[in-house]
């Protein structure tokens, strides 16, 4: 073959390519920061419910859904790989930090976190909390392992890259993708134990949906976005204070709660009946705490509906904040943050209405 038939078939070959590679340049960044939970989970058999969670490392998580390359510039990180029932707040500081440096430095244009499905939306909401940024960022995981017959994992993945790449989906806050919904971190709660239909907002609904990797949405979230948060941690601290969750019940032992009030706790959500009521020996325990200076907010173990303000119980006397419609689990998050900056209890039952 001469050397001008060589050039003229390089060139060709080239400008055949060109697009593609300009298709490529195009695509958006999307970093892939994983924890482990069922999606990098692994089991004996494809019909049986026994598995083991977090075994598979990101590379392995993101190989195996290769049309991803078609749709983002990926790059994976491995924050830690465990079950989400061992999520710790060391993990949640370094996930936020990571993040935050990742838009800071302009290295992404998005962020998906996998993730086990049992502290899924606790995360989500912390996160919501704490990055100081308008880029996507979502979560996702899967109700069954890959091994499993009909694995929801693929997709789940799959789909929240797409909503992480489009342009839509930013200053929407932290979202989460489960099963071709699109949740807020706010609203977002686990209602199954084992079908992958397993998340909702029975409150507000799905903000929209994503049909294999088509981006829809029909609504906005009904709180302030993660960047005009006033708790974003900046300097992150090493933890943050120790908030507990009491789940009220009837005929619980008044003197129960009274040791966790003394326990050294900087905060307590107490997870009353209704609408976040406690008993009347319990609420004089509670008042007795709050008079003392730890930080009570009532919430409920109701899962839908808000807890309201001077209800049945006199919030303003004992010195109470209500969560508004959080749940307990994502109440204690909030307060976390507030008491970690500091923040009047004035300040902290306007943070629950806001976000």
């Amino acid at each position: 073959m001469n050397k001008y038939l060589l050039k003229k078939m390089t060139f060709a070959l080239l400008l055949a390519l060109l697009p593609l590679l300009s298709a490529a340049a195009s695509l958006p960044d999307i970093r892939v920061l994983a924890t482990g939970g069922t999606i990098a989970g692994s089991g004996a058999s494809a019909t049986g419910s026994a598995y083991k969670a977090a075994v598979s490392p990101v590379e392995k998580v993101i190989a195996a859904v290769p049309e991803l390359n078609q749709i983002a510039k990926i790059r994976g990180e491995q924050i830690c790989n465990i079950s989400s029932q061992d999520m710790k707040i060391e993990y949640w500081l370094k996930l936020a930090a990571r993040i935050n440096q990742l838009f800071r430095l302009g290295l992404a244009d998005g962020v998906v976190i996998t993730h086990g499905t049992d502290t899924l939306e606790e995360t989500a909401y912390f996160l919501n909390l704490t990055v100081a940024y308008d880029k996507p960022v979502v979560l996702t995981g899967s109700m069954r392992p890959g091994s499993a017959l009909s694995a929801d994992g693929a997709m789940n993945l799959y789909n929240a890259v797409a909503v992480a790449a489009a342009e839509n989906s930013r200053n929407k806050g932290v979202l989460v993708v489960m099963n071709d919904r699109i949740y807020s971190a706010r609203g977002v709660k686990k209602c199954d134990t084992i079908n992958p239909a397993a998340f909702a907002d029975h409150e507000n609904g799905p903000l929209g949906r994503v049909n294999y990797g088509k981006v829809t949405f029909n609504t906005r979230p009904d709180k302030r976005h993660t960047y005009q948060s006033t708790l974003k941690l900046g300097i992150f601290a090493a933890t943050l204070p120790e908030v507990a969750i009491i789940h009220g019940y009837a005929g619980i032992n008044p003197q129960i709660v009274e040791t966790i009030c003394k326990s050294g706790i900087k905060g307590l959500v107490y997870a009353g009946v209704g609408n976040g009521n406690p008993s009347e020996e319990v609420l004089t325990v509670l008042a007795k705490a709050s008079a003392d200076g730890l930080t009570v907010v009532r919430a409920s173990r109701v899962p839908d509906g808000p807890v309201t303000l001077d209800a049945e119980v006199d919030d303003a006397k004992y010195g109470f904040i209500v969560s508004d419609s959080l749940t307990p689990q994502k109440a204690r998050i909030l307060l976390m943050l507030a008491l970690q900056k500091q923040l009047p209890k004035s300040e902290i039952q306007r943070l629950y209405f806001e976000y």
